[in-house]
């Protein structure tokens, strides 16, 4: 194989090309037979001026390097394209830099400083599902942890980034209110209301949405003559409840809530017809938990 040494232009260059060099040949002798094999070279070309100008000698034909031509160029096509997002994202935050940022530099610099919401949200991780966006929370307002189906496990399930943040947010920022939203169609209560027993447990997924197994028993039960659409939409409602149970669960939530400084709320956004209902967990109501159906007070509907 020949390879010309590197060779210095002052001219701007774009391009590749592929071409015969027939001064350039290798010989191979198999037997009594001289068989000639013809070696391609190319003229590979930087863009900026005064680059190298190299030429390598390749054994592939001339249609197999323009195959890996296009494949480069697809590739190039969908780099762009990754960054022409990333270029709507650069957009989307210089506008809220001068829309937001520095027409409200002084409450921004106040958040520098420290944070103290009032709201604690629970929501779901569901892409369709922006708490900021449908109840119009500003920064510094809400202290937010998304998960799959906005599940809260209860206390004894041991660590997780969801009780970590609840630590956080009741005890440290002192928020006043908790609000687990759900929503329409969702995956994760989907899977949940799927799953099988004898399904592999070490799914990820699995594993984190039986966290709300009594939500999937109680609408078995209470909803086994509907189709499996209705009952995903009735378990959605149901997981919210057994969240707000769960949340009480944990003795420093449920002495704030007995004392009135906190108070648990649970919420439904549903994104097909775009309303939104609320309501507030009893604490005082009786046998709280032990019936079919949660305390709630303060039930509103927002269409």
């Amino acid at each position: 194989m020949a390879t010309l040494s590197p060779t210095s232009f002052t001219k701007n260059f774009n391009s590749s090309v592929d071409f015969p060099i027939t001064s350039f040949q290798t010989f191979a002798i198999f037997g009594p037979k001289l068989k000639t094999e013809q070696t391609h070279f190319r003229l590979s070309t930087s863009f900026k001026t005064g680059s190298c100008l190299e030429l390598k000698a390749m054994k592939e034909p001339p249609g197999l390097t323009q195959k890996l031509d296009k494949n480069r160029l697809d590739g190039l096509t969908e780099s762009e394209n990754g960054c022409d997002l990333f270029q709507d994202l650069k957009h989307r935050f210089l506008r809220f830099k001068k829309h937001k940022f520095e027409e409200n530099l002084g409450h921004f610099q106040n958040l520098a400083e420290g944070q103290a919401p009032k709201f604690m949200i629970i929501a779901c991780a569901d892409s369709r599902v922006c708490p900021s966006v449908i109840l119009g929370f500003q920064p510094g307002e809400a202290f937010m942890v998304r998960n799959v189906a906005n599940l809260v496990p209860p206390f004894e399930s041991g660590p997780s980034e969801t009780n970590a943040a609840l630590e956080f947010a009741v005890n440290s920022l002192k928020v006043e209110n908790i609000l687990v939203i759900g929503h329409s169609r969702c995956g994760g209560i989907r899977a949940l209301m799927s799953m099988q027993d004898e399904v592999d447990s070490s799914s990820f997924i699995r594993s984190w949405v039986i966290v709300g197994k009594n939500a999937r028993l109680n609408t078995k039960s209470a909803a086994s003559h509907l189709g499996f659409d209705q009952q995903c939409r009735h378990c959605e409602k149901e997981s919210v409840d057994h969240s707000l149970l769960n949340l009480l669960t944990y003795p420093w939530i449920e002495q704030k809530v007995a004392k009135g400084e906190l108070s648990v709320h649970g919420g439904y956004y549903d994104f097909v017809d775009c309303t939104f209902e609320k309501w507030t967990l009893d604490y005082k109501g009786s046998n709280l938990g032990k019936n079919s159906r949660l305390p709630v007070k303060n039930r509103f509907y927002w269409c």
